[in-house]
């Protein structure tokens, strides 16, 4: 159950043809000072130049424009660098949903990373990481990290299941977001 609701999405100003490399994600459980973390990783590849992709990830009120369940994200504050954002969205398994709200901190390492941790909401733990890599043919490659704990129950095996599949629509949406544009 993820608030994919975690920011940061992309787009496209393309400069050379790159071939875009399969999205790669992954989701497990692990257990750390007692509590069972789920641990996220996923990466992919746009055509995308790095500061079109920056221009997106940064501009968090657009994002459920495309990004799969989020139904909001707010801008409350800026202080340089950093921004405190309110978010709102859905986790979805079967036939059961979940309201997902979120207020979390993005630090901002221009055109090359954000930084996202939890402020309050949903979650005991949320901390993820957007890196953006400029690639030698114009591209760029997204890595996204990230390491949550839900406020409420979430099966073991299943959970690591129902992360991964929303990570990997929340992923390729951004991809394909940053592809057509």
């Amino acid at each position: 159950m993820h608030p994919r609701a975690l920011l940061c999405c992309l787009m496209f100003a393309c400069a050379a043809p790159v071939l875009a490399a399969p999205l790669d994600v992954a989701a497990r459980r692990v257990e750390v000072d007692g509590e069972q973390i789920f641990e996220v990783v996923a990466s992919g590849t746009v055509k995308a130049s790095q500061a079109a992709v920056w221009k997106v990830l940064t501009d968090y009120e657009r994002m459920p424009e495309f990004v799969p369940d989020l139904e909001k994200t707010r801008l409350l504050s800026r202080n340089g660098n950093r921004a405190i954002l309110e978010q709102a969205g859905v986790a979805r398994f079967m036939f059961l949903s979940r309201n997902i709200h979120l207020v979390v901190q993005a630090h901002e390492t221009p055109m090359s990373a954000i930084d996202i941790s939890l402020v309050t909401g949903d979650m005991k733990m949320y901390d993820c990481r957007w890196e953006i890599t400029p690639l030698p043919d114009g591209g760029t490659r997204l890595d996204y990290t990230g390491r949550m704990v839900p406020k409420f129950y979430v099966p073991g095996v299943l959970g690591s299941n129902m992360i991964r599949r929303d990570i990997t629509r929340m992923m390729q949406a951004v991809l394909d977001h940053l592809d057509k544009t």
